[in-house]
């Protein structure tokens, strides 16, 4: 099957992070396509994926950076297509640089954002995104939704 979601991140040191949205895509058996794709180090690439995602067939792409983390916001600008980011923790300043570099958009450049490094989120709202014209999958949240439910109530047993 071709890929739904693009997981695109700055460099292989951001698959740590990143690695935790293709586990959850793979839970929900959501085909996607990973890759590192630099704002700096390959600007034409990252604008070249960002362009011909859609005729590619990708609904969603989810862009993880640390540091200046101008990776989802340029790709955005360059896709109308529905962009998340992660910001990625920093030694420097523990991923603060990233959230802000993240969010930070100008009007018209729009970009969702997840809290720093939970690029399961990221995955959970593509997923969510991808829900909203197939119900298969929206049934696949509905179940992962009610056994989260389910675990956080079984915690009480741990209060004693």
């Amino acid at each position: 099957m071709d890929p739904l979601v693009g997981v695109i991140m700055g460099s292989d040191s951001d698959w740590p992070t990143m690695k935790a949205a293709c586990e959850i895509l793979d839970d929900f058996e959501i085909p996607y396509e990973k890759k590192v794709v630099s704002a700096h180090r390959t600007p034409d690439d990252m604008a070249q994926y960002g362009k011909t995602a859609r005729d590619r067939g990708i609904q969603v792409i989810i862009a993880g950076a640390g540091g200046a983390a101008h990776l989802p916001g340029m790709t955005a600008a360059h896709t109308t297509l529905p962009v998340i980011g992660v910001p990625v923790k920093t030694s420097t300043l523990s991923g603060l640089d990233s959230l802000y570099s993240i969010v930070q958009m100008p009007p018209g450049v729009p970009v969702a954002t997840v809290a720093i490094g939970k690029a399961g989120n990221a995955a959970l709202l593509a997923i969510r995104m991808l829900s909203t014209t197939d119900n298969e999958l929206d049934g696949k949240l509905s179940e992962y939704h009610s056994k989260m439910a389910e675990a956080s109530r079984a915690k009480t047993q741990n209060l004693k």
